[in-house]
């Protein structure tokens, strides 16, 4: 972990942990304005709901998500912040930047009595699922579910994704639920009314995020090497004489 001072309220750092974090050297604002407004299905709770609030407006303005709010009173108070670009990457430079756009306006609103540290980082690997679009990206894979009410007389679930599917109380998560004896049961889960949800980190997710990582390094390189090409292009054009060349037909 990095951290580094924000003034009289307290400290300020951001993690890193492994996941879908690429460097990104030159930050430009693209995504879709419809995936940054991708409602949240699950809110925290608390003085976390408060805070939620206040954090993702700033966190839009540069162009991420809010994705959790956990407060914990671990070696003092840490407020953490997760969040993310739409497509689910997180740089070290959107940690920073997030950081540093939502410290003033934390102290300014005066979102705890006590000195606290702010944390932001990505959701990683074994991440939360808390919108639609997430998952969606984890059908595949292994996960946890706590329903905000029983299912057939349960709350707990721990399952494969399968699907998202419409149902009658809107998307719904087809989940295999895995018996000792390897038998499988089928189980709708209404993404509305979980309270909570959470990849299972397994040997099968790790592979999987290690690939998109690699592939969103590649895209990151792809993206800084055109933009170090327009800004040659453009350097060449305004060292270019607009004008006759002497020697040329019409500059003798």
């Amino acid at each position: 972990m990095r951290g580094f001072e924000s003034g009289p309220r307290g400290t300020r750092s951001f993690l890193l942990p492994n996941g879908l974090m690429v460097e990104k050297p030159e930050f430009s604002a693209t995504n879709p304005e419809d995936a940054l407004d991708e409602p949240r299905l699950m809110d925290d709770a608390g003085p976390a709901l408060r805070i939620g609030r206040i954090a993702a407006p700033v966190l839009k303005d540069l162009g991420l998500r809010l994705v959790r709010v956990k407060i914990s009173a671990a070696a003092g108070t840490t407020v953490q912040i997760m969040a993310e670009r739409p497509d689910g990457t997180m740089s070290i430079d959107d940690c920073e930047r997030a950081s540093d756009a939502l410290s003033p306006v934390f102290d300014a609103e005066d979102v705890m009595a006590q000195a606290y540290r702010l944390e932001v980082s990505s959701p990683g690997i074994d991440r939360p699922l808390v919108r639609e679009s997430d998952f969606l990206r984890a059908i595949g894979h292994e996960a946890r579910f706590e329903m905000a009410a029983p299912i057939d007389g349960r709350k707990r679930f721990r399952g494969r994704l399968d699907a998202v599917a419409l149902g009658s109380e809107g998307p719904e998560a087809m989940v295999s639920l895995i018996a000792d004896d390897k038998t499988e049961t089928s189980v709708a889960l209404p993404l509305r009314a979980m309270g909570e949800a959470r990849l299972v980190l397994t040997d099968d997710l790790i592979r999987a995020s290690l690939k998109r990582e690699k592939a969103a390094l590649k895209d990151a390189r792809k993206a800084s090497r055109r933009a170090a090409n327009r800004k040659n292009s453009a350097r060449k054009g305004a060292l270019s004489p607009s004008g006759p060349v002497e020697g040329d037909e019409d500059g003798r």
